[in-house]
Protein backbone atom coordinates (compact mmCIF):
# COMPACT_ATOMS: atom_id res chain seq x y z
CA UNK A 1 0.00 0.00 0.00
CA UNK A 2 1.22 3.52 -0.77
CA UNK A 3 2.80 5.12 2.34
CA UNK A 4 0.43 8.11 2.24
CA UNK A 5 -2.61 5.81 2.10
CA UNK A 6 -1.31 3.89 5.13
CA UNK A 7 -0.64 7.16 6.91
CA UNK A 8 -4.19 8.44 6.30
CA UNK A 9 -5.73 5.15 7.46
CA UNK A 10 -3.73 5.39 10.68
CA UNK A 11 -4.04 9.14 11.32
CA UNK A 12 -7.76 9.27 10.67
CA UNK A 13 -8.67 5.94 12.22
CA UNK A 14 -10.20 4.60 9.00
CA UNK A 15 -11.84 1.17 9.08
CA UNK A 16 -12.71 -1.27 6.26
CA UNK A 17 -16.00 -0.38 4.53
CA UNK A 18 -18.48 -3.14 3.49
CA UNK A 19 -18.34 -1.95 -0.15
CA UNK A 20 -14.49 -1.88 -0.17
CA UNK A 21 -11.87 0.68 0.76
CA UNK A 22 -11.61 2.41 4.15
CA UNK A 23 -13.81 5.01 5.83
CA UNK A 24 -14.70 7.01 8.88
CA UNK A 25 -17.84 9.00 9.52
CA UNK A 26 -16.88 12.66 9.86
CA UNK A 27 -20.29 14.26 10.40
CA UNK A 28 -23.73 13.06 11.44
CA UNK A 29 -26.31 15.84 11.70
CA UNK A 30 -28.41 15.93 14.84
CA UNK A 31 -31.18 17.53 12.77
CA UNK A 32 -33.59 14.94 11.40
CA UNK A 33 -35.80 14.99 8.33
CA UNK A 34 -38.72 12.87 7.20
CA UNK A 35 -38.16 11.68 3.59
CA UNK A 36 -41.38 11.51 1.60
CA UNK A 37 -40.69 7.93 0.43
CA UNK A 38 -41.85 6.17 3.61
CA UNK A 39 -38.38 5.36 5.00
CA UNK A 40 -38.85 6.96 8.36
CA UNK A 41 -36.85 9.71 10.00
CA UNK A 42 -33.22 10.20 8.90
CA UNK A 43 -30.38 12.48 9.87
CA UNK A 44 -30.49 15.51 7.60
CA UNK A 45 -26.90 15.02 6.42
CA UNK A 46 -23.98 12.65 6.93
CA UNK A 47 -20.45 12.74 5.63
CA UNK A 48 -17.63 10.22 5.52
CA UNK A 49 -13.97 10.29 4.55
CA UNK A 50 -13.43 7.35 2.18
CA UNK A 51 -10.10 6.04 0.90
CA UNK A 52 -9.50 3.70 -2.02
CA UNK A 53 -5.96 2.32 -2.20
CA UNK A 54 -4.63 0.87 -5.47
CA UNK A 55 -6.34 -2.42 -6.30
CA UNK A 56 -9.37 -1.82 -4.07
CA UNK A 57 -12.79 -0.98 -5.48
CA UNK A 58 -15.96 0.48 -4.15
CA UNK A 59 -18.27 -2.34 -5.21
CA UNK A 60 -21.56 -1.70 -6.98
CA UNK A 61 -23.97 -0.28 -4.45
CA UNK A 62 -26.86 2.10 -4.20
CA UNK A 63 -28.16 4.40 -1.52
CA UNK A 64 -31.73 5.70 -1.24
CA UNK A 65 -30.42 9.27 -0.82
CA UNK A 66 -28.38 11.60 -3.00
CA UNK A 67 -24.61 11.18 -2.56
CA UNK A 68 -22.01 13.82 -3.39
CA UNK A 69 -18.43 12.64 -3.95
CA UNK A 70 -15.68 15.23 -3.27
CA UNK A 71 -12.12 14.57 -4.46
CA UNK A 72 -9.52 15.26 -1.73
CA UNK A 73 -6.00 14.28 -2.89
CA UNK A 74 -3.93 11.61 -4.61
CA UNK A 75 -4.77 10.04 -7.94
CA UNK A 76 -8.04 10.73 -9.74
CA UNK A 77 -10.84 8.30 -8.96
CA UNK A 78 -13.02 6.68 -11.60
CA UNK A 79 -16.65 6.81 -10.46
CA UNK A 80 -19.07 4.60 -12.38
CA UNK A 81 -22.78 5.29 -12.39
CA UNK A 82 -25.62 3.43 -14.08
CA UNK A 83 -28.46 5.41 -15.62
CA UNK A 84 -31.85 5.34 -13.90
CA UNK A 85 -33.00 2.55 -16.25
CA UNK A 86 -29.70 0.63 -15.76
CA UNK A 87 -29.14 0.70 -19.54
CA UNK A 88 -26.13 3.03 -19.75
CA UNK A 89 -22.87 3.22 -17.86
CA UNK A 90 -21.26 6.60 -17.23
CA UNK A 91 -17.61 6.90 -16.17
CA UNK A 92 -16.73 10.08 -14.29
CA UNK A 93 -13.15 11.04 -13.47
CA UNK A 94 -12.94 12.88 -10.16
CA UNK A 95 -9.73 14.70 -9.46
CA UNK A 96 -8.09 18.10 -9.66
CA UNK A 97 -10.25 20.18 -11.99
CA UNK A 98 -9.09 19.81 -15.56
CA UNK A 99 -9.85 18.37 -18.94
CA UNK A 100 -12.36 15.55 -18.39
CA UNK A 101 -11.95 15.71 -14.58
CA UNK A 102 -14.03 17.43 -11.95
CA UNK A 103 -13.63 17.65 -8.18
CA UNK A 104 -17.27 16.90 -7.27
CA UNK A 105 -19.98 14.62 -8.63
CA UNK A 106 -23.45 13.91 -7.23
CA UNK A 107 -25.02 10.48 -7.66
CA UNK A 108 -28.83 10.72 -7.52
CA UNK A 109 -30.70 8.62 -4.98
CA UNK A 110 -31.20 5.00 -6.01
CA UNK A 111 -28.53 4.89 -8.74
CA UNK A 112 -26.02 2.06 -8.84
CA UNK A 113 -22.47 3.32 -8.36
CA UNK A 114 -18.94 1.93 -8.05
CA UNK A 115 -15.45 3.41 -8.00
CA UNK A 116 -11.70 2.77 -8.09
CA UNK A 117 -8.55 4.79 -7.73
CA UNK A 118 -6.72 5.44 -10.99
CA UNK A 119 -3.37 5.41 -9.18
CA UNK A 120 -1.75 4.57 -5.86
CA UNK A 121 -4.55 5.89 -3.66
CA UNK A 122 -7.47 8.31 -3.62
CA UNK A 123 -9.24 9.77 -0.60
CA UNK A 124 -12.62 11.40 -1.13
CA UNK A 125 -15.40 12.83 0.96
CA UNK A 126 -18.89 11.38 0.49
CA UNK A 127 -21.83 13.43 1.71
CA UNK A 128 -25.32 11.92 1.81
CA UNK A 129 -28.64 13.71 2.25
CA UNK A 130 -30.98 12.69 3.74
CA UNK A 131 -28.24 11.15 5.84
CA UNK A 132 -26.83 7.70 5.31
CA UNK A 133 -28.43 4.75 7.07
CA UNK A 134 -27.43 1.13 6.39
CA UNK A 135 -31.14 0.34 5.96
CA UNK A 136 -30.96 2.45 2.76
CA UNK A 137 -27.85 0.68 1.39
CA UNK A 138 -27.72 -2.25 -1.05
CA UNK A 139 -24.86 -4.12 -2.68
CA UNK A 140 -25.50 -5.39 -6.20
CA UNK A 141 -23.77 -8.66 -5.29
CA UNK A 142 -26.67 -9.33 -2.88
CA UNK A 143 -29.14 -9.23 -5.81
CA UNK A 144 -27.88 -12.06 -8.07
CA UNK A 145 -30.72 -11.93 -10.64
CA UNK A 146 -30.23 -8.20 -11.24
CA UNK A 147 -26.44 -8.59 -11.24
CA UNK A 148 -26.67 -11.32 -13.90
CA UNK A 149 -28.96 -9.17 -16.11
CA UNK A 150 -26.66 -6.17 -15.79
CA UNK A 151 -23.54 -8.23 -16.55
CA UNK A 152 -25.17 -9.56 -19.72
CA UNK A 153 -26.05 -6.04 -20.85
CA UNK A 154 -22.88 -4.30 -19.58
CA UNK A 155 -20.05 -6.84 -19.08
CA UNK A 156 -17.76 -4.23 -17.46
CA UNK A 157 -20.14 -4.20 -14.46
CA UNK A 158 -18.75 -7.57 -13.30
CA UNK A 159 -15.33 -6.13 -12.42
CA UNK A 160 -16.87 -4.18 -9.53
CA UNK A 161 -19.08 -6.90 -7.99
Amino acid sequence: MHPRASELISLMGLAPHPEGGYFREMFHSTVTVQPDDGRGSRSALTSIYFLLPAGAVSRWHRVRSDEAWHYAEGAPVELLELSADNARLERIALGPYGLERRPVHCVPAGRWQAARSLGDYTPVGCTVGPGFDYADFELLADLPELATRLIRALPEVQEFL
